[in-house]
C-alpha cells in the first residue's frame, strides 16, 4: 500500500480490530494461547526457506540502502536464526501464563476480601528497526500475555516479517484465536507510524525497538504511552581484585560475540590497580582479535590504540570498536558509568563483594551484573523466553520485557452483603 491518504483509515480499522481481538483474548486460556505458539513455531520452522528466501529479498534492499554492517547483522536470517526463532516461541509458550495470576490478597475488618489479580494491558504497538525475529518474540509474549498487538517493522525487514507474521497467524487459525490478535502494518509508508503514535483510542501502550532515532522519534510524538528502549551503552568496569584470566573471557565475549546488539560492551573501564598488576593484556586483545580500541590517557600509549574523543565516551558504536579508560576505583567507575551511561546494562568484574555490592548499590541502570558478560542482557537468557525488548525506564517495565511485564492488575473485591457505615 503506497496511497498516503489510505494510511489513517487503514490504522484505524487495525486498532478497532485489534481492540476487539484483545477482549477476546483476555479470556482465551492458557491451552489456547499455548497451542498457538506451538504451531506457529511448527510452521515458522515448516516454511523456514520461505522464510529465509524472503530476508534474501530484503537484504538487497538493504543494500541498496547502504545500511551499517551492525544493522545488517540484525537483519540476516539464516537456518540457525531461524531455528532459534522458532525455538524462542516454544520457549514462550513454556512460561507461566501471567494472565489471572493473584499477586496478593487479603481481608479486611469490613468483612471485605481483597485480590490484586493481573491482567493485560490491551493491545501493543511494536515499531521496531531491521530484526525480522522481532516479529516472532512480540508476537508471541503479547499473545502469552493476553494482549492483541499491532507490529510495524522497519522497512528493510518488509518481506521477512511479512512471512514469519502469516506463520503466527497459522498459529492463530489452529488454536481457534481470532487472527486479528497479531496485526502486522501491510506497509512501509512511515505514516503508519505516527498514525500509531496517536491512536490513543484503540493502542495502550507503544514499544519501540531500534536505535536512538527511532527511540527519540516516539519519545517525542507519542500520545500512547511508551516503554522506553533506549541505548545500549552498557560498560564493564574490571576492578582491582578482578581474576585476570575470568576479565579477559567477559571483556572479549561482551564485545565481539555480537556487536551488533544493545548489550554488547561500548566501554571498558580498568582500575588503576588492575593495570599496574596485570598490564595492557585487555587492551591487546582487543586489539589482537580486531577491535578498534579509542583510548583515553595512559591506555592511548598502547601500541595499536586509538586516541580517544570526547565523544567517544556515551557512545553506542555497534561496531568492532570500543572506547576504554583508566579509573582510579570502583567510585571512579560509578561516576564515569552515571555521566555517560544509558541506565541499560553495565558490569563489574570483581573477586570483592563489598566492591560488587556498593556497584550495585550505587548504580540504577536496568540491569548490573557481576563477573558475568553484558551479552547475557536478553530476556531467553533470563528464563523469559523472549523479550519485547529491553525497558531503561522506571515506570512499570524495566530490563528484559516479557509476558508478565506487560500485564497490569486490577482488584476483585468480595463481601457479603458488606455496606460502609
Amino acid at each position: 500500500m503506497n496511497d498516503h491518504d489510505q494510511i489513517g483509515p487503514m490504522m484505524a480499522q487495525l486498532g478497532a480490530n485489534a481492540s476487539a481481538a484483545a477482549a477476546k483474548l483476555a479470556t482465551a486460556g492458557s491451552e489456547r494461547k499455548h497451542a498457538a505458539l506451538i504451531g506457529a513455531a511448527d510452521a515458522i520452522w515448516e516454511n523456514r526457506w520461505d522464510i529465509i528466501d524472503a530476508n534474501a529479498e530484503d537484504q538487497v534492499y538493504a543494500e541498496e540502502k547502504n545500511l551499517s554492517p551492525a544493522m545488517m547483522d540484525r537483519l540476516i536470517l539464516d537456518e540457525n536464526r531461524v531455528r532459534a526463532m522458532a525455538e524462542g516461541l516454544r520457549n514462550v509458550a513454556a512460561q507461566h501464563d501471567p494472565v489471572g495470576e493473584v499477586i496478593a490478597e487479603w481481608d479486611m475488618p469490613s468483612g471485605l476480601n481483597i485480590k490484586r489479580v493481573r491482567t493485560p494491558l490491551g493491545v501493543i504497538g511494536v515499531i521496531y528497526e531491521s530484526r525480522p525475529n522481532v516479529t516472532a518474540d512480540a508476537g508471541a509474549l503479547c499473545l502469552q500475555s493476553g494482549n492483541a498487538v499491532i507490529l510495524r517493522g522497519g522497512s528493510e525487514s518488509f518481506h521477512s516479517a511479512t512471512a514469519i507474521h502469516k506463520c503466527l497467524q497459522t498459529g492463530l487459525k489452529q488454536a481457534g484465536l481470532p487472527l486479528e490478535a497479531i496485526q502486522l502494518v501491510p506497509t512501509r509508508d512511515r505514516a503508519a507510524v505516527s498514525a500509531m503514535l496517536t491512536a490513543t483510542d484503540h493502542i495502550d501502550v507503544i514499544v519501540p525497538r531500534g536505535g536512538k532515532g527511532l527511540v527519540g522519534l516516539v519519545q517525542r510524538e507519542a500520545r500512547v504511552p511508551v516503554f522506553a528502549h533506549l541505548e545500549g551503552i552498557c560498560h564493564i568496569y574490571v576492578g582491582a581484585t578482578a581474576d585476570p584470566a575470568m576479565a579477559l573471557d567477559i571483556v572479549l565475549n561482551a564485545k565481539t560475540r555480537r556487536t551488533g546488539i544493545c548489550g554488547a560492551m561500548e566501554c571498558l573501564l580498568i582500575d588503576g590497580r588492575f593495570y599496574t598488576q596485570h598490564g595492557p593484556m585487555l587492551i591487546e586483545a582487543l586489539l589482537k582479535v580486531g577491535v578498534e580500541v579509542r583510548a583515553d590517557g595512559e591506555l592511548a600509549r598502547i601500541p595499536g590504540t586509538t586516541p580517544a574523543q570526547a565523544d567517544d565516551f556515551g557512545r553506542e558504536f555497534l561496531d568492532m570498536i570500543c572506547a576504554a579508560k583508566l579509573v582510579d576505583g570502583v567510585d571512579a567507575a560509578i561516576a564515569h558509568i552515571r555521566t555517560y551511561g544509558s541506565n541499560h546494562t553495565d558490569a563489574i568484574i570483581t573477586a570483592d563483594d563489598q566492591a560488587a555490592a556498593h556497584f550495585f548499590a550505587e548504580l540504577d541502570s536496568a540491569i548490573l551484573m557481576r563477573n558475568a558478560s553484558t551479552q547475557f542482557a536478553d530476556g531467553g537468557e533470563f528464563g523469559m523466553g523472549a523479550e519485547i525488548g529491553i525497558a531503561t525506564g522506571k515506570l512499570h517495565a524495566r530490563g528484559p520485557v516479557g509476558a508478565e511485564q506487560l500485564t497490569s492488575f486490577k482488584y476483585l473485591v468480595t463481601g457479603n452483603g458488606t455496606v460502609r457505615p
